[in-house]
């Protein structure tokens, strides 16, 4: 009996433990919290954004009518000059028009030798009286309908010695082979693009810019490019193209940088982040502000709350301030803030002075 009571009271003694020790673990969650860094008034001009490299002018390959192909001998990474013969397809229905074509050419042009042969008769016995006119005049049309016949035989060969030449890709221009979406004996259609070249020029990065930043990018502004896959530095770049209109699909503004000083590091297709620099203001220069969702107000007049941080984490403080104007940008801080103090900008209701908090 005694063995069941003292069982029964290391059983209590190990739960009011263990819900003790959850209940120092409930305390020691920490909140995490959205801040932003106290700026000059103008000043936040520097903005950052992701977009892809690739070369300034690229071409879609396809063969221009369809059949099997036969011969692609191309790889991903491939240069190729002008020219260079890429692809070929079988051109089989293409060929038996050909031939079809040259038969109605040689029957055509038999029929046309004919009745150019009857017409120098006819007109031989007219001229002496042998032959009445109406007959000449027939002879006359029937040669001329047969001529039409041999042009019309003629145009119809050229046109299907081109459809032949469809069946053959070459490169257009000097270049690389960025992507290939076909292979020998796969039947293909006309206009399908069964490769991707990336023509010798420029590097440049394409993006997308929002419509809160697009008025302030020019054509020729000068940015600053980083790729994060290549560590040698940081690139030049100038704005060369600004669309005039958004994109549908990505609800952003599509905008072009040429890379001013490429190197062979840099490869179509790699993440690239291009930072723009839209100017200060001289005259805000020593103007704070922050924004007015951060600013709280007590008895003792409006606050914020400072994040003295290490690492991600750190601990809250209040500080009142003195705030001045309202901008489109925030509050102008008078006294009782520093540029590049961190502030937070939510949830201030459930903020407590020394808080622990996660950033």
């Amino acid at each position: 009996m005694k063995y069941r009571i003292k069982l029964l009271l290391l059983v209590v003694v190990i739960l009011v433990a263990s819900c003790g020790k959850k209940k120092e673990e409930e305390i020691k969650v920490i909140k995490p919290i959205s801040y932003q860094e106290v700026g000059y008034l103008g000043g936040e001009k520097s903005r950052t954004f992701s977009g892809t490299s690739r070369t300034d002018k690229v071409v879609n390959l396809s063969f221009r009518s369809a059949g099997i192909v036969t011969v692609f001998d191309i790889k991903i990474g491939q240069l190729v000059e002008k020219g260079q013969l890429l692809g070929k397809l079988d051109n089989v229905q293409a060929r038996l028009n050909y031939e079809n074509a040259v038969s109605s050419l040689n029957s055509a042009e038999s029929e046309m030798n004919t009745s150019k042969l009857n017409l120098d008769r006819t007109r031989s016995l007219y001229e002496k009286g042998s032959s009445s006119l109406s007959d000449y005049e027939s002879a006359k049309n029937i040669f001329r309908t047969a001529s039409a016949s041999h042009q019309s035989a003629k145009r119809t060969v050229a046109i299907q010695q081109d459809q032949i030449t469809y069946g053959y890709l070459y490169a257009p221009e000097d270049g690389t082979i960025a992507s290939i979406s076909a292979e020998v004996n796969e039947n293909v259609n006309a206009g399908y693009v069964v490769a991707v070249l990336n023509v010798s020029g420029d590097m440049e990065i394409s993006l997308g810019l929002p419509e809160s930043v697009i008025n302030n990018v020019k054509q020729g502004m000068n940015v600053a490019i980083s790729f994060s896959s290549i560590g040698s530095g940081d690139f030049k770049g100038q704005v060369s193209e600004v669309a005039p209109s958004i994109d549908a699909s990505t609800s952003t503004y599509p905008v072009r940088v040429k890379v001013l000083n490429p190197t062979s590091e840099i490869r179509s297709g790699m993440a690239a982040s291009v930072t723009f620099n839209f100017g200060k203001d001289v005259n805000n220069e020593n103007v704070l502000v922050i924004p007015a969702k951060s600013v709280g107000e007590d008895d003792k007049g409006n606050f914020v709350f400072l994040i003295n941080d290490k690492d991600g984490l750190g601990t809250v403080k209040k500080q009142h301030v003195k705030i001045g104007t309202l901008t489109s940008e925030g509050f102008q801080i008078l006294e009782g803030l520093s540029h590049g103090e961190k502030i937070a900008t939510a949830g201030l209701q459930t903020l407590l002075d020394g808080q622990e908090v996660k950033l």
